[in-house]
């Protein structure tokens, strides 16, 4: 820390079980301002635990930088300082990280010989920590370094202090701890105590009227920071004082003057405890990550990586009653799943500390096996591996939602504050687990809709080969409006020409949005193109006839979509476009062109708007892609290179068989981005056999129906 000039710094050792991060010695501030990142989550979003999980140095080099890559810390500690955070850490072996801070004045990168100089600092404590480990001794923590007595007693330089205690205004010294080492007449004065009753307390401690986090945050800012800081506060009943904080690496001085503040009142006092700040630290913390979860499983891994380490419990289940049984929704920390099973299905009225937290929504807790067993003797024979329990309800919108249980592993003493402090953030839980399930609950329903509008199978066409994907957007609902499908026609289309046809058609289309609505709306325009295509409509007017039928419906949401029409037997299509992206074919010679045929607007817009139908070669062996733009049009990309790299890749596979093909496209997009938008994809290849009179329907699982890259089966 000397060398880099860093004011703070920590070292974190790995826990047994590799889960954690715990603090293993802190130096240059005090320790309680880490109180709250005492034992943190090894998958936890902070610096040292990305530092020792991804074994690299990671650099915050201000407030702006920390708010943005880390919120959560930057709402606990809202000040400007710089951080560097490096892994400890052998060839095979993570022994834990170590992070330093520099005042915010510090240059927004960190320099090269600051990096080398770390990185050798820790490099050399892994080697350490590895011999000890090598020789089998058991690291320990080291006790707060600055420790709990004041440097109090005044300076040999008799002069300095005659010159401070004749200055009027209020002067006075505070160690890094807070704890005042001098203070002159004056100071005592505007404080309203003698000095003997102020020297070795802390500030907040001798003086009730300043006990409150909000003074505090100012001194922690000070020292964090390195910069000044002050704050106004009242003494009561009618005083109001200016206090200015000047700091340093040894402590701070503070200058205290009359401040001339109108109206306000006193702040109530409470009494001070480092448990306040690992408090609101939790509340903060758990409450950003939650506002990250989506469904029922994010929250059970949030819970999982934030709280269990929080509270520092080894075991975690979450209950809901469904049709008056216990119902296990996640557990975490359990080898066994057995352990966990017993409480599903369990009636309600069972006499079991789950059931009665849920039922009643009262708290119980546990800190030993014995203190269980006098209030539930039956759980005399059922065990765990756990030594101390707490039950407590989840408790959202007034009614109770679940239950939470907590195991440790040794026995574990509840004070009241911790308890309000489980209560606390298990309620932030209960919201969560509450908006989660009804989000699940919505999810279900718009998938199971978007199934039963999407084609269960595609027909078995002689002479086409098929193969079709569906993907949905990687955020949001993962539902939309992008449909395929392709429709068996009246015959083998011997009297295909422009506007006219019976063969069998294809279609891609993209309805606006990513909701039911657009889902719902899909279907409907699925059906219309269907049906206008079986009463032997031409191309154009399919469009024309599907568009005017959205204005009929007055949906507000717009459909872009692409139709084809083809003739199997002279080797041929007709094209007709509203606002879609152009179909890509290959060729069987390998080459790919865009088909840059004309078309109308977007359905839904213009009742009297007009779909041109375009006829297109296609040789045997040529494949015709129809896609949706979410397969092209990327988040910070050219839409021109993506369809220019879309093409060169259906260059490149499009001679293999087209299911692989199909999966090799989407798969292609997905490997460097996330899904903005939803992906329908329907490759076509004419293999040149004379298609009989009349096709058949397969029985088996149309293309589209086979799992996507992305883990789900496509509706």
């Amino acid at each position: 820390m000397d060398e880099v000039g860093a004011v703070a710094g920590a070292v974190y050792l790995l826990a047994p079980d590799g889960t954690a991060l715990e603090m293993a010695v802190m130096a240059g501030l005090p320790r309680a301002f880490a109180a709250p990142w005492e034992r943190v989550g090894i998958n936890a979003p902070i610096p040292v635990a990305d530092a020792a999980r991804e074994r690299r140095l990671v650099w915050v080099g201000g407030e702006e930088e920390m708010a943005a890559r880390y919120p959560r810390i930057a709402v606990v500690l809202p000040y400007p300082f710089a951080l560097a955070a490096l892994p400890v850490a052998t060839d095979d072996t993570v022994y834990g990280a170590v992070f330093v801070t520099w005042p915010g004045s510090h240059p927004p990168e960190l320099s090269a010989w600051e990096r080398e100089h770390l990185a050798a600092a820790c490099e050399r404590l892994a080697l350490r920590l590895q011999r000890v480990s090598e020789r089998g001794r058991p690291f320990r923590t080291e006790p707060d370094i600055l420790g709990d007595q004041a440097l109090t007693g005044g300076s040999n330089a008799a002069e300095a202090l005659q010159l401070l205690d004749r200055i009027p205004e209020g002067l006075c010294s505070l160690d890094l701890n807070g704890r005042i080492t001098f203070v002159n007449p004056a100071g005592a004065e505007l404080l309203g105590l003698a000095r003997r009753e102020l020297l070795g307390r802390q500030l907040w401690g001798a003086l009730p009227w300043l006990n409150d986090p909000v003074y505090e945050d100012r001194y922690r800012a000070a020292l964090i920071s390195q910069q000044p800081s002050s704050f106004v506060a009242l003494r009561p009943p009618r005083d109001w004082l200016s206090f200015r904080l000047h700091p340093s690496t040894t402590g701070i001085s503070v200058r205290v003057t009359p401040a001339r503040t109108a109206g306000g009142t006193g702040r109530h006092a409470v009494e001070p405890s480092p448990t306040r700040l690992v408090a609101i630290s939790h509340v903060l913390s758990l409450a950003s990550g939650l506002t990250e979860a989506v469904g029922v499983d994010d929250v059970i891994e949030m819970a999982g990586a934030e709280f269990m380490p929080a509270v520092g419990c080894q075991a975690l289940v979450i209950l809901a009653a469904e049709a008056g049984r216990l119902s296990v929704i996640g557990h975490r920390g359990y080898d066994d799943p057995h352990i966990v099973e017993r409480f599903h299905g369990m009636p309600l009225s069972a006499h079991t500390p789950g059931a009665q937290a849920l039922v009643t929504g009262v708290p119980s807790f546990f800190e030993s096996r014995r203190d269980l067993e006098q209030v539930y003797p039956a759980r005399q024979n059922t065990r765990d591996g756990m030594a101390a329990w707490a039950y407590l309800p989840l408790i959202a919108s007034g009614r109770t939602v679940g239950a939470c249980v907590l195991g440790y592993a040794e026995p574990h003493h509840f004070p009241p504050d911790n308890r309000a402090v489980l209560t606390s953030l298990v309620s932030l839980i209960a919201q969560a687990l509450e908006r989660a399930r009804l989000y699940d609950a919505k999810h279900r329903l718009a998938h199971g809709l978007q199934s039963a509008l999407m084609p269960r199978s595609l027909p078995d066409v002689p002479g086409l080969e098929h193969a079709a994907r569906y993907l949905p957007a990687t955020r949001g609902m993962e539902i939309g409006g992008d449909f395929y499908d392709l429709i068996r026609g009246t015959g083998t289309g011997d009297s295909i020409g422009i506007g006219i046809g019976d063969g069998p058609a294809a279609v891609v289309g993209d309805v606006q949005g990513h909701n039911v609505a657009a889902a719902g709306l899909m279907g409907q325009v699925r059906t219309a193109i269907r049906a206008f295509t079986a009463v032997g409509q031409p191309p154009g007017e399919v469009m024309a006839g599907t568009n005017r039928l959205l204005m009929d419906l007055d949906a507000d949401l717009f459909v872009s979509c692409v139709y084809v029409r083809l003739d199997l037997e002279h080797h041929r299509a007709l094209v007709a476009r509203a606002g879609h992206p152009h179909p890509l074919l290959r060729a069987p010679d390998g080459s790919v062109r865009v088909l840059d045929v004309p078309g109308g607007p977007v359905l839904g817009v213009d009742g009297a708007s007009r779909y041109p139908a375009t006829e297109v070669p296609l040789p045997p062996g040529s494949v015709l892609a129809l896609y949706t733009d979410g397969l092209i049009e990327l988040p910070d990309t050219d839409l021109e290179e993506e369809l220019a790299d879309l093409g060169a890749h259906l260059a490149d596979v499009g001679a293999g068989p087209l299911e692989e093909v199909a999966d090799s496209l989407v798969a292609h997009t997905a490997q460097t981005h996330e899904r903005a938008d939803d992906v329908a994809l329907l490759l076509l290849r004419l293999t040149g056999t004379r298609p009989a009179s009349e096709g058949t329907v397969s029985g088996g699982p149309a293309a589209g129906s086979r799992e996507s890259r992305s883990g789900r089966r496509p509706a």
